[in-house]
């Protein structure tokens, strides 16, 4: 299927890994021109090499920018003017007591999870509304309409992604931008394959063992009962980036598995 996105340049924040870079890579095999987005030159490089291994015909420029920092966000705005497509990938995650985590701990997960997106939405969606198209993607995740008890602070970030985007999705009546969220399950990202590895080794398990643990105890709502591979949120982050996908706007589209109960 031809997608429509040849030339279209897209941003990815957080995108030398996991999902952010399983979405570039599925950009670059659609012919769109690609920014990629990560904290080191070495993390950037890499990840344009495994990109071009992959797609000969990749065209895609890295961006050297940590993006928790106002200088990182400076450094996004000074090189890149307008993009058609925004895709607000950066996060991060980490198990904690509710009755331990710190206010600094609680601020800093908001800042990365839901500042970042918010600055990069007010720099670049005007100009997509200038010009009557264009396409904003947060990636939440499943955990915004199902708080996970051991990552409370983590739930709340990305329920605030998905009313972030509700929001803003408001502002394009009668444009045809788009902005809308999707909602990945438990998915196999490098942080959560070195887990389950750790995991593995501490407990005398193989990885196959500590998976299907996961799922029997952790998440047994899972219809899937397997992690989601990195490229299964791609393809659906780059479908709804594209112009075919029009007519969904303001929506919260769920890859999650089918964890997700509510009709």
């Amino acid at each position: 299927m031809d997608l429509k996105l040849d030339n279209k340049k897209v941003f990815i924040s957080g995108s030398t890994n996991g999902i952010g870079l399983a979405i570039a890579k599925t950009f670059a095999k659609e012919n769109a021109l690609v920014y990629i987005n990560g904290r080191t030159q070495d993390s950037v490089d890499n990840a344009i090499e495994k990109i071009k291994n992959e797609v000969n015909q990749a065209n895609v420029i890295g961006i050297v920018a940590d993006l928790s920092k106002p200088d990182g966000i400076n450094t996004v705005k000074n090189q890149i003017k307008e993009v058609e497509i925004l895709i607000n990938n950066l996060g991060i995650y980490e198990p904690r007591s509710f009755f331990e985590i710190t206010t600094e701990d609680w601020i800093r997960i908001f800042n990365i999870n839901v500042l970042t997106g918010i600055k990069l939405t007010q720099h670049l969606l005007p100009a997509m509304l200038d010009k009557n198209w264009g396409r904003v993607l947060f990636i939440s995740s499943e955990s915004g309409l199902q708080i996970p008890s051991e990552m409370i602070h983590y739930g709340m970030t990305k329920t605030a992604q998905i009313a972030i985007a509700n929001g803003l999705a408001q502002l394009t009546k009668g444009t045809g931008v788009t902005v809308n969220s999707i909602l990945p399950g438990p998915t196999y990202s490098a942080g959560v394959q070195q887990f389950i590895q750790d995991l593995a080794i501490a407990n005398n398990q193989t990885t196959q063992e500590v998976e299907k643990e996961f799922f029997n105890e952790t998440r047994p709502l899972s219809l899937l009962q397997r992690f989601i591979n990195t490229e299964e949120v791609a393809s659906i982050a780059v479908y709804l980036s594209s112009p075919l996908a029009a007519a969904t706007n303001g929506a919260s589209v769920r890859v999650d598995g089918g964890i997700l109960k509510s009709i």
